[in-house]
């Protein structure tokens, strides 16, 4: 069994969607970012960083993990799945992975915080953001050519990026004249695992909501 902590954003999602695409049992512990909770010290304990995603494996004696991306390792070698053994193809998905890390996610984030959160609207600013998302698009774009998924079989290297491609819109970032990713992005949504995954925990429906759980990421 697996304590999950987490919270409805696109890094939460990737920790939901492994543990779904694995079948693996998870128990829910839905993290209130607006409440200060990721900083309250029994979810330090777990995430020193104070941020979600974290689990705790409690068929390895309560071992915790944090980081997104560490955990999609974790879960992945922990049940021989979704990462090639072959040193080779086990590389390729893990820079995919640390493309998502190091790329997609911080500018896609700051790109979500200038063009949706911040209050002074600075074109500059979110330009440089949205631009090089796009960029970052095209190169998942050539990638993708000829291929159903990022390292040809599904991995956690497309749960890592979809997490946060699917929600292009709200960056403000298009994906028009990307085919590849597009379809992409369309064989994803149709795998159950990934369906189920987005909905864990459920989505703040009230955008007061929605608006203060994004002021609280700003200060951490």
């Amino acid at each position: 069994m697996i304590d999950l902590y987490t919270a409805a954003t696109p890094n939460g999602y990737k920790a939901s969607i492994v543990l779904d695409e694995l079948g693996l049992p998870y128990d829910l512990h839905a993290i209130e970012l607006s409440a200060g909770e990721q900083k309250r010290p029994a979810f330090l304990e777990i995430s020193p960083n104070g941020r979600i995603p974290a689990i705790v494996d409690l068929e390895a004696d309560g071992f915790s993990v944090f980081e997104s991306g560490a955990i999609l390792i974790y879960l992945a070698e922990k049940t021989g799945k979704l990462l090639p053994t072959h040193p080779g193809r086990r590389s390729q998905v893990i820079q995919w992975l640390m493309f998502q890390m190091g790329g997609i996610g911080p500018m896609m984030g700051q790109a979500n915080v200038f063009y949706r959160y911040f209050e002074e609207k600075l074109p500059t600013v979110i330009s440089r953001y949205q631009n090089e998302s796009r960029r970052l698009f095209t190169v998942l774009e050539g990638q993708l050519e000829g291929r159903e998924y990022l390292v040809d079989e599904f991995s956690i290297a497309d749960i890592a990026n979809w997490a946060w491609v699917r929600s292009h819109s709200w960056s403000g970032v298009s994906v028009d004249g990307l085919p590849n990713l597009r379809r992409w992005i369309d064989t994803m949504y149709a795998r159950p695992g990934c369906l189920k995954g987005i909905e864990v925990p459920p989505r703040a429906k009230d955008s007061d909501t929605l608006v203060k759980s994004a002021q609280s990421m700003l200060q951490r």
